[in-house]
């Protein structure tokens, strides 16, 4: 696989551990960070395909840079923390933590971790994609049939006659029928 894998541990020996387990798996480790500031500049500046990263780092934990990160440069995140807790947990999923190792990672267990996270991330990423694409669409519907409303009012048309005019009208300056729809109403709204 070679997948680019960024490493953001404080202990330097963890970070040694989890370098030679990732090398041996196939993986490439394209950066090492100590702290989550460095995981944040990291990420931005290498743009890994996925980040291990510790929970309990001084200052900035995993969790608060695991946020940043995925606000900033979207990135499949994996945690990695001695022991489970519910708390840790809630706030991992809610920084948009794609999976969990417990240390010290096994592994058998990295490349499926690794594998599935990036899985997530991408299906993640289509359906967020999938209703931006909604909204928009729901959106420029509102907007036509406000305007079809407004055509049907002013110029006495049918609600066929006034979407086929939008329609053509959309064809004839090839202007997507929503921005025709708001020039209709910022033009009938003036009178």
């Amino acid at each position: 696989m070679g997948r680019k894998v960024l490493i953001i541990d404080d202990q330097p020996n963890q970070r040694k551990i989890l370098r030679g387990l990732l090398e041996m798996v196939g993986c490439e480790v394209v950066g090492e960070g100590s702290n989550g500031r460095e995981a944040i500049e990291l990420a931005m500046k290498i743009k890994p395909e996925v980040v291990i990263m510790d929970v309990k780092m001084p200052g900035m934990d995993g969790i608060e840079a695991a946020k940043e990160i995925n606000m900033r440069f979207p990135t499949p995140i994996i945690l990695c923390t001695v022991k489970r807790d519910e708390e840790t947990l809630e706030r991992a999923k809610g920084a948009g933590v794609m999976a969990y190792l417990v240390k010290p990672p096994r592994e058998e267990d990295l490349l499926p971790t690794i594998e599935i996270a990036i899985s997530r991330f991408k299906e993640f990423r289509a359906l967020r994609e999938e209703v931006k694409d909604l909204k928009d669409a729901l959106e420029a519907r509102k907007v036509i049939e406000k305007a079809k409303g407004v055509l049907m009012e002013k110029m006495g048309l049918s609600e066929g006659e006034a979407f086929r005019r939008i329609r053509k009208m959309s064809m004839d300056r090839r202007k997507p029928m929503k921005e025709v729809a708001e020039a209709i109403l910022m033009t009938f709204e003036g009178l």
